[in-house]
């Protein structure tokens, strides 16, 4: 039988294998060029253009999205040119991320980690340092794509990948942002406000040490400021967004060196909102003037973002209400309305084209992916139908002779196969007695070592009556009076709390039979008065009326607790009680 199954296997591969056309590595490599080339004179990948979406029209958007996917199918079969493809994956990664489609961007990183890990050593040190700051980004950028699908156990992965692999650079500015990045997935997804804190701390000592001037530092000082605020400390807040009102005004941007107007913007407009918070109408309206003034600067220079701009007008109303100028306010609310809502449903629009769009194209790749591979299987399957025949009919020779084979075997293992199961029955009918006989041991087991119990209790019983006795005989007979009357109640009350104890424990046997039969199936090596004692714990019965049932101390009791506790298996930190109740 198993040489017709590996048979089976080797025709069904041989097929599979035959109809597979792979491209060769040059012609991929190829392919894939001229479709760069024709990506790069439309949208060159180094035009800040290329990763904003009202750069394309809906046809290029189409356009490029197919170009982007038919360079990630060519990618596969090129062989080498490592640093084009981890450019490629970079670039693909980023464009999608900026485009707003999350998942197909995350693909990208994921393959660009993967490829990078599996041929690293291939690389010079010259290409491995390139690499230092797009490792970084693409850990920044991946976690935040999870982050925003909610993804936050993947998002909290990513950024720790990202402290490991940037602490080494400590003094430059990748590890100090790694920790930023961190501080803020804790306090906008997690709500975390003190583990975002600490982050924050870090990443500024750190900062203020190595790079006093770079803009990180408005950043980080600008989200510390953010939870001092929410903490309620607006005075050390509002410290802060002074700092960093008068930081954005001279820092500029390493990658075109403008100035940063929409954080500057951001940072007059904090400061406003802590100082009106604080009561210091006279400081906010003297920042406004400032920062009015810059945005008419921003706006005649085209550089005003719409963000900004809903900020600047936010701020605005606030400081008008606070000084009750309500006319004016309530014109600045109608004007921030109608922009925002313009915005909202502009941005709604755009969202479902692109949802659109992706659909269309991911479709349209499926689409033709299939028709190239059905082309590619029919021409495939012409070559090979000769050696069809020829297999077939080997094939139905080799079925033909182990279908004979199996028949005649087949008898000989229904056979086997009834005397095996009379051979296990008998031995699960031995095993059943051997269980019921092992069974009947440790019930008696137990009895026995209840018997031992009730014998110590009683022999301890008994030597206390033997002092009392002996210190009867010793006292005056006004005294002894006295303890032989206290002697009788101790006499009675010992007969009366037995027959009552017994009495007791017979209707709690009876209602915990249930109860019982669960435990002991778990833990068989109980005895009857370890039972006794949990299903007391069960019903919630406090330590010194246990012990008082059991005519036991308290001490007495914690010990048996003690090794009810090992025989439970329970560790240091569990809860005995918590454990019974939850049986």
């Amino acid at each position: 039988m198993r040489y017709f199954l590996v048979l089976i296997f080797a025709f069904f591969y041989h097929i599979g294998f035959s109809q597979t056309i792979l491209l060769t590595s040059d012609e991929a490599l190829e392919t894939y060029e001229v479709i760069r080339d024709s990506m790069e004179t439309t949208f060159p990948s180094d035009d800040v253009k290329t990763y904003r979406r009202y750069s394309f029209t809906e046809k290029e958007l189409q356009t490029y999205l197919n170009q982007i996917f038919k360079c990630l199918d060519l990618i596969p079969f090129i062989e080498n040119h490592h640093n084009l493809k981890l450019e490629f994956y970079l670039h693909s990664g980023n464009w999608f991320r900026k485009i707003g489609f999350l998942k197909e961007s995350i693909k990208s990183y994921q393959n660009f980690f993967k490829y990078y890990n599996s041929y690293k050593d291939e690389l010079t040190k010259t290409e491995k340092d390139s690499y230092i700051k797009m490792h970084f980004y693409a850990y920044s950028i991946l976690s935040e794509n999870y982050a925003l699908l909610n993804e936050f156990e993947n998002a909290a992965k990513a950024h720790k990948a990202n402290l490991v692999f940037s602490k080494p650079y400590i003094k430059e500015v990748y590890y100090p942002s790694a920790l930023n990045n961190y501080g803020l997935y804790f306090y906008w997804y997690q709500k975390e406000l003190d583990s975002a804190m600490y982050y924050f701390d870090k990443a500024y000592t750190i900062t203020k040490t190595n790079l006093p001037n770079h803009k990180l530092i408005g950043s980080i000082r600008d989200n510390i400021a953010d939870i001092l605020v929410e903490k309620g400390k607006i005075d050390e807040a509002e410290a802060m967004y002074e700092a960093n009102f008068e930081f954005y005004r001279y820092v500029v941007k390493e990658n075109t060196g403008e100035k940063d107007i929409p954080r500057l913007i951001s940072a007059g407009a904090q400061l406003i909102e802590a100082n009106l918070k604080l009561g210091n109408k006279s400081k906010a309206e003297k920042t406004f003037q400032q920062l009015d003034s810059i945005v008419t600067s921003a706006k005649v220079s085209k550089e005003l973002l719409s963000n900004s701009w809903i900020e600047f007008l936010n701020i605005k109303q606030h400081l008008l209400f606070e000084n009750d100028n309500h006319k004016e306010a309530y014109e600045t609310v109608v004007n921030l309305k109608s922009y925002t809502d313009s915005l909202q449903e502009a941005s709604s629009k755009t969202d479902i084209k692109w949802r659109d769009e992706l659909n269309a194209t991911i479709l349209d790749r499926i689409a033709l992916n299939n028709k190239i591979d059905t082309i590619k299987k029919e021409k495939e399957l012409e070559k090979q139908r000769s050696k069809l025949w020829i297999f077939i009919l080997i094939f139905s020779i080799i079925v033909i002779m182990l279908l004979s084979l199996f028949l005649r075997r087949r008898q000989h293992v229904i056979n086997a196969k009834n005397k095996q199961l009379l051979a296990e029955q008998t031995l699960e009918n031995t095993e059943l007695k051997v269980s019921q006989l092992n069974k009947e041991i440790k019930d008696r087991e137990r009895d026995l070592s209840d018997f031992a119990l009730n014998l110590t209790q009683n022999q301890e019983w008994a030597e206390m009556l033997v002092k009392k006795i002996q210190t009867i005989k010793t006292i005056d007979s006004k005294q002894r009076q006295i303890l032989i009357e206290e002697l009788e109640r101790d006499i009675a009350n010992k007969v009366a709390f037995d027959s009552n104890t017994k009495d007791f424990f017979f209707r709690l046997d009876k209602l915990s039979n249930a109860f019982y039969s669960k435990l002991t199936d778990q833990f068989p090596n109980l005895s009857k008065n370890e039972i006794r004692l949990c299903s007391l714990i069960r019903l919630k019965i406090d330590s010194r009326n246990i012990a008082n049932l059991h005519n036991i101390t308290l001490a007495s009791l914690n010990t048996s607790r003690y090794r009810l506790r090992k025989k439970l298996e329970l560790s240091e930190d569990e809860d005995l009680d918590v454990f019974i109740q939850n049986l």
